[in-house]
């Protein structure tokens, strides 16, 4: 850039933009360090989130309310709508100490889980110890043995019958005369009966065994069981090397089974049925199907009856069969097929109304429709530009569906959710959440009540208890109190436009406690554009989570572009086979905020994201150099042709073709300009270091300069210390690169 227009740039713009933030101190530090989780969830902000727990019986909840010096257990009853405690606190706490022989404060009861027994009895778990605790004599007894004590045996619903494996195959034991049956035959190591795959399946050594899994299912009547073969012959594996054990001087080496995009070498799945007293098996006449598009399976109420999902390969096409047990006739009820991809469906059963309820996106929003068994009669229950997020209750007695949904209330948020009812046959939609903010539910066992969480990420939560005919506030449960943060402000919210010009985009901005709307800063933006969630703050509980970065003299932004989920299917379906054109939307939007507010500095923007966001971290200073400026790329998936099969075959689309090499950051290497930091745990197992060691190495190869940090003992997610360890290198890489000031490396983290 020439002298001349440095000037001018100099002259034009006010003296306190241009030297405003030129140093960073520990104070800065101090603060950020304030908003890590650990230093304000209950110290310095409570009851963000109020959990209630139904009693089995529908005659009450119980919850905690939290202060600075208290943690009330609570209960309220129905349907007299009384609070009180749910146990008395000074007994307790004498009990507790008594038994355990250490000091237990009564506002502040070590319970790490509560099983509510019956009106005078609790089952408490405290740090050490599970208890049956007689809320009448306040005396403390051992709980009964489980009859269900061994993971790897399943008892019968009517306890007849134990299932439990040998050498593979699966065995059934009487539980009255001790018989046992084997009812499978052809198990053998890697063809393995009443097993499934885990994601996190491990083995050491050239020749290391899985971990031992144990999976069947009993119908309901116990003359039925379901089993899934799981087939490891043609499986092939990834590997790692773990560096990280103090006490071995050469690496250990790991392995795990896992199918990329494409591979026909993977793990299949095949649903086998027995009938427990002939020990007859039966098939199912079905293609067969690799673990991440396995057959679902739910029980019918009637017996000898089952319904199956199938998914095919590549997300277009899904069939719900019902399958007769006796007669082994398999009758197709639904069918769907979509040109892109079959995302977010479900299906509910109502077997009394001869019903089944599905979510699907097929007409342009994710709607609610009924299918009769009887006659195969489709019929849309809900019909409007609104997405419907899930299922809370269907009410087969009243005739009537529950279910959150967003964006159907003119004029207000698209993302905050609502309850509503509706009948069976599509009349009397009911709203029974007015407030225009996002709503977590919980409703009764019995259907009678709900309990309401409500906020948004700039207005406190408020927990009350509701009437599930009317929607009507009963009574308060509970406030988010934050008066113990100093000074803080919430994020603010704002919308853009996307790059069709007409799309509303939604996002919000964190500004540091010491905001100065004379400074002119840089912008971070944390990235997750996954196409099956979305980043807007809902709710209030993530008011606080970007307000560290904040703190060290930035302005943290998030924002949703065209692409992500819980809207249309058009706006959803803008990433398929384009998962990193999100981003142009996310440039759009923050070169709007720059037009719009003299303190954002456009022209210094860095990102950062973990997993796919991480690929969208170094795919956003790859694709647009000259805006990205800084980039921290934590466990990214930078090519999805080396990616476990499901997640890019749902959105890259299968078979693999030329949009996965678009859209790889290793093919666009050569584009960097800016910092990069690439970052990946050594043993992670949900996505293999191998992209960002081939990235480094593509990078080297192109002589860009970057920076790589490997942390040898951690998993997809960091832990502990070394959770620290990549916060500090992270904000840290932002100070000194984006900010273009000294870091400060040693500051405390409490």
């Amino acid at each position: 850039m020439k002298l001349v227009t440095l000037l001018l740039i100099f002259l034009t713009t006010p003296l306190s933009l241009v030297l405003g933030q030129d140093t960073i101190t520990m104070d800065d530090y101090h603060r950020a360090v304030g908003y890590i989780t650990e230093n304000y969830q209950n110290k310095k902000v409570f009851n963000l989130f109020i959990q209630p727990n139904w009693f089995p019986d529908s005659t009450g909840a119980w919850y905690i309310n939290q202060s600075l010096d208290n943690k009330k257990y609570l209960k309220v009853t129905l349907p007299d709508q009384m609070v009180s405690d749910l146990f008395d606190h000074q007994k307790l706490a004498r009990i507790l100490t008594d038994s355990s022989g250490t000091d237990v404060k009564p506002n502040d009861l070590p319970i790490s889980k509560i099983e509510y027994k019956s009106p005078t009895e609790l089952k408490i778990t405290t740090e050490h110890k599970t208890y049956i605790l007689n809320t009448q004599t306040y005396s403390l007894s051992a709980p009964p043995e489980d009859l269900q004590t061994n993971e790897n045996e399943k008892y019968s619903p009517d306890k007849k019958w134990i299932a439990y494996t040998k050498d593979y195959n699966l065995y059934v034991k009487s539980n009255e005369t001790g018989e046992v049956k084997q009812l499978s035959q052809s198990g053998t190591k890697g063809y393995e009966y009443a097993t499934w795959y885990g994601w996190a399946d491990i083995m050491e050594g050239e020749n290391g065994g899985r971990p031992d899994h144990f999976g069947v299912d009993w119908s309901e009547d116990s003359e039925w069981i379901f089993v899934n073969i799981c087939d490891l012959r043609s499986a092939q594996k990834m590997y790692l090397l773990d560096w990280s054990v103090d006490t071995l001087y050469r690496p250990k080496l790991l392995s795990y089974y896992r199918g990329s995009p494409g591979d026909t070498s993977m793990v299949y799945m095949k649903p086998v049925f027995y009938n427990v007293v002939s020990g007859k098996e039966i098939n199912v006449d079905l293609p067969r199907s690799t673990h991440i598009n396995s057959i679902g399976v739910k029980w019918s109420t009637k017996p000898g009856t089952v319904f199956l999902q199938r998914m095919t390969r590549g997300y277009q096409n899904i069939n719900i069969y019902k399958f007769d047990l006796k007669t082994e006739k398999l009758q197709t009820v639904y069918a769907e097929t979509s040109p892109t991809n079959i995302d977010n469906f479900t299906y509910e059963l109502a077997e009394k109304s001869d019903l089944i309820f599905l979510l699907s996106e097929k007409n342009g929003w994710r709607q609610l429709y009924s299918l009769d068994l009887k006659t195969q009669e489709e019929k849309l229950i809900t019909n409007g530009a609104f997405y419907i997020n899930s299922l809370v209750r269907i009410d087969e007695e009243n005739q009537k569906i529950y279910f959150l949904a967003s964006g159907k209330e003119k004029g207000r948020n698209p993302y905050y959710q609502h309850l509503y009812s509706v009948s069976f046959n599509g009349e009397n939609l009911k709203l029974l959440t007015s407030e225009h903010r996002h709503h977590q539910i919980s409703i009764s066992p019995d259907g009678n009540y709900f309990i309401d969480n409500f906020s948004t990420v700039n207005i406190p939560t408020t927990t009350v208890l509701r009437s599930s005919a009317t929607g009507e506030i009963l009574m308060t449960l509970g406030q988010a109190d934050v008066t113990g943060l100093k000074g803080w402000n919430p994020p603010e919210i704002f919308t853009a436009k996307a790059h069709d010009g007409k799309t509303t985009l939604y996002g919000a901005i964190w500004k540091p406690t010491n905001f100065d709307s004379t400074y002119l800063y840089p912008v971070i933006e944390y990235s997750y554009t996954g196409p099956h969630t979305q980043l807007f703050p809902k709710d209030f509980s993530r008011a606080f989570r970007l307000q560290t970065y904040a703190e060290l003299g930035f302005v943290v932004l998030v924002v949703d572009g065209l692409g992500s989920s819980g809207r249309s299917k058009q706006f959803h379906d803008y990433s398929y086979k384009n998962l990193g054109g999100n981003l142009k939307d996310h440039v759009g939007a923050i070169k709007q905020l720059g037009r719009r507010y003299s303190w954002i500095d456009t022209t210094r923007v860095g990102i950062f994201g973990h997993s796919a966001g991480g690929y969208d971290a170094a795919h956003a200073v790859l694709a647009y150099p000259d805006f990205y400026k800084v980039a921290v790329a934590s466990s990214a998936d930078h090519d999805h042709r080396m990616e476990k099969a499901w997640w890019p075959e749902m959105y890259m689309g299968w078979p693999v073709d030329s949009a996965y090499h678009l859209q790889s950051n290793i093919t666009m290497a050569g584009n960097l300009k800016g910092k990069l930091l690439i970052t990946h745990g050594g043993i992670d197992e949900n996505v293999n270091p191998s992209a960002t060691f081939k990235l480094a190495e593509a990078l080297i190869k192109e002589d860009k300069e970057f920076d790589m940090l490997i942390l040898p003992s951690q998993r997809h997610g960091y832990q502990g210390d070394h959770l620290k360890y990549f916060a500090k290198r992270r904000w840290n890489y932002f100070v000194k690169h984006l900010r273009g000031v000294e870091p400060i490396w040693n500051f405390s983290w409490e």
